[in-house]
């Protein structure tokens, strides 16, 4: 077992297939499957299952994974103390729900970053992804919500995967509609004042599920949903259109600029907002700093009775 074998593995991981990881490691596909039989071959394991999608890992691949990373990670540790040269590129990746919050501590910690070499990963994908990806070392870090509704299913999945969720801040439901929108100028809503408005949603690939939904109360009952895979767009037909979103009432840049309003929901339901991480990662540098600027902003929007900043 050598260390690039171990640094091959996470980058086939990270990345999701051995092209892309061949791509960006400078390195040919080639070497890397061949060094990945004989790993393989070597501890008697399966790591990846192989298909037309790409690879993803297998438990025993998971399980070899996280032992993979503090090797390497120690490894890197040791070369940037005693070593000359580079001791390896910069690197951060996070998944997450389509929240502003959490796209603007990432866009703070890139400024903040003085290393000359690094590489930055934002998704924001689905609730199943999100599990995933963290799972299995993709990212770093996931950010998703859970409420009555969804605790027990979303629980047992990262349970499944070996995650650990820290909450960040509770919060009230509320309805994000466009500043135009015949609700817009409501004190508050009642959840049966919705069904007559197109439903706003993330799209969930594969898990379409109520449970995995991004939004909450996603039981009620709608004649017309309208399901994007990005922010942007969501914004636009917010800002646009008749549809409503419902989310945490957290203000983003759209909402402060007046193109957006969020009304409270008449309902005792209530969001819990926070971040998985594989057990078995020690955050480094970069990933503690993204944490703590997380929690300033969080701080900074929500209020300290709303923060909770505390494993639940």
């Amino acid at each position: 077992m050598t260390l690039q074998q171990l640094r091959y593995l996470i980058a086939i991981a990270e990345y999701g297939s051995m092209n892309a990881a061949a791509y960006n490691l400078y390195a040919s596909q080639s070497n890397l499957s061949t060094a990945i039989r004989d790993l393989e071959r070597e501890l008697g394991v399966t790591i990846f299952k192989r298909s037309n999608r790409g690879v993803t890992l297998t438990s025993e691949g998971t399980e070899l994974l996280g032992y993979a990373r503090q090797v390497v990670e120690q490894a890197d540790v040791l070369e940037s103390r005693y070593a000359k040269g580079d001791a390896g590129r910069t690197r951060l990746a996070i998944s997450a729900q389509h929240y502003a919050f959490s796209v603007q501590a990432f866009m703070d910690v890139i400024e903040q970053c003085d290393s000359e070499d690094y590489e930055f990963i934002m998704r924001e994908t689905s609730t199943g992804q999100i599990i995933e990806d963290v799972g299995s070392f993709r990212s770093e870090l996931g950010i998703l919500y859970v409420d009555d509704f969804n605790r027990l299913v979303l629980q047992k999945a990262m349970r499944d995967a070996d995650l650990v969720f820290t909450p960040l801040f509770d919060a009230s439901i509320h309805v994000f509609v466009g500043q135009h929108h015949p609700l817009a100028g409501r004190p508050s809503v009642h959840p049966e004042e919705l069904e007559q408005w197109p439903c706003l949603t993330f799209e969930q690939g594969m898990e379409n599920s109520f449970y995995y939904s991004e939004e909450p109360l996603s039981y009620l009952p709608h004649r017309r949903f309208i399901r994007v895979s990005d922010r942007g767009t969501m914004t636009t037909l917010l800002s646009h259109g008749d549809g409503y979103l419902l989310s945490s009432g957290v203000l983003s840049n759209e909402m402060q600029l007046g193109s957006i309003v969020a009304i409270p929901l008449e309902t005792e339901e209530r969001m819990r907002v926070g971040y998985v991480m594989h057990r078995e990662r020690k955050p480094g540098k970069l990933l503690t700093r993204y944490i703590e600027r997380l929690s300033e902003i969080v701080r900074e929007n929500v209020g300290p009775t709303a923060y909770l900043g505390q494993r639940a």
